[in-house]
């Protein structure tokens, strides 16, 4: 029974391989969407056991019929905005998006806070220590 199940197995992956269409379609789909386990990486890009598994259900998907906007739509609602690569701007991914902003802003003001309280302030001179100064200088 088990090695009927495997040679089952190989089979229908050797007959989804065939077909260069449905290869396409899996490789752009999984190049939208981001591995789970991997740091900064497409599902198409990493070769973790979970991307591959996510590869392999989007390929089934497209093997059935589904269209590619259901395939997201089922990895989004299984694995939430963060599978997409390219999140949408909504309430729940709005921080991803303006973090780098916000971040780059209070970088700035910082630096120039830093900057500013740096500056030495010309050193005031009473009349004695202008005399002083003036005779050295001669």
């Amino acid at each position: 029974m088990r090695a009927a199940s495997l040679v089952l197995l190989l089979w229908a992956g050797v007959a989804l391989a065939q077909d260069p269409a449905l290869e396409r379609r899996v490789t752009n789909l999984a190049h939208e969407m981001r591995c789970l386990v991997c740091q900064n990486q497409t599902i198409a890009e990493s070769n973790a056991p979970l991307a591959v598994d996510l590869r392999n259900q989007i390929r089934e998907q497209l093997a059935a019929g589904k269209s590619e906007r259901d395939v997201v739509d089922f990895m989004v609602a299984r694995y939430g905005d963060f599978v997409l690569y390219r999140p949408p701007l909504n309430g729940t991914t709005l921080l991803l998006w303006t973090g780098p902003f916000v971040f780059l802003i209070a970088g700035f003001y910082f630096l120039l806070r830093f900057l500013r309280r740096r500056q030495v302030s010309a050193p005031r001179l009473s009349a004695d220590d202008r005399a002083r100064a003036a005779k050295l200088l001669e």
